[in-house]
This record gives C-alpha cells, structure tokens and sequence, in this order.
C-alpha cells in the first residue's frame, strides 16, 4: 500500500465562489499510480467546504440560493458579535457542508458518478487562497 500526499491551491472570488475541481483530481489519481484504492479530498479552513453537484449554470445557481436560505448573510451571528466581524454565516455554511469527501480509485480512476463533479465552495465574505490537500491510498 501507499500513500500520495498533494496539494491544490486555488484562489477564490469569496461568498459562494464554487469550483470545479474534478480534472485536477483525476490527474492526481492517475499520476499516483494507484490501482485500487481511495482518494481523499480535504479543504483546509472553517469557511470552505468540498462537495459534489452537478456542475452546470442552474444548479449553481440554485445552490447558491440553498446556501442564502440555510444560513443568510444578514443574520445576527453570535460569532460575528464575538469577534467583531461578518463570516458567522460562513462558518456555518461550511459546518452543514462538511471539509472533505472520498471517493474510491478502481483500475487507476476515480470512481464518481458521470454528472457528479467535485466542487470547493467558497463561503468566506472575502477572496481567499485555499489549500485543498488530496491524499490518495492504495495499492
């Protein structure tokens, strides 16, 4: 067995930027030689998320909406009265959301579902540079 240690970096636009990242990954699973294993994809932050959708305008669209409704941005955060700052709806959305996701690698591919695309979503109020660290293990 092994193990191979990655990392994107990407920047984002802030508040619900969403991006794809799906060919990356599969570039780092075919690049690992890995044959029979899993890929483990993680976002480094409490204001981000990886999730899979169905990459394509409508759906942004309306997840972007889910975010606003889940947890809207105007709302009165006990977090944003502690530190003094308007993210509290981020951090929230990224709690529902979730830090990473696998998926399993059989033949050398990652096995996802033929619409199904693996997204980093920005829910920070502001630009930032994530870290999103791909670690892939197996034989």
């Amino acid at each position: 067995m092994k193990l191979i240690k990655s990392e994107l970096n990407k920047n984002t636009k802030g508040e619900n930027d969403l991006i794809d990242i799906t060919e990356e990954v599969r570039r780092l699973v075919r690049e690992s030689k890995v044959r029979d294993g899993f890929a483990l994809i993680f976002v480094i932050g409490s204001t981000a998320s990886i999730i899979t959708m169905e990459y394509e305008p409508g759906l942004i669209r309306d997840i972007k909406e889910l975010f606003e409704r889940l947890a809207p941005y105007d709302e009165n955060y006990a977090h944003n009265q502690t530190w003094g700052d308007d993210n509290g709806h981020s951090h929230l959305r990224a709690s529902i959301f979730g830090q990473s996701f696998s998926a399993p690698i059989e033949n050398g591919e990652l096995i996802i579902g033929t619409w199904q695309q693996i997204v980093l979503a920005e829910f920070d109020h502001r630009p930032r540079q994530r870290r999103v660290v791909v670690q892939i293990y197996g034989e």
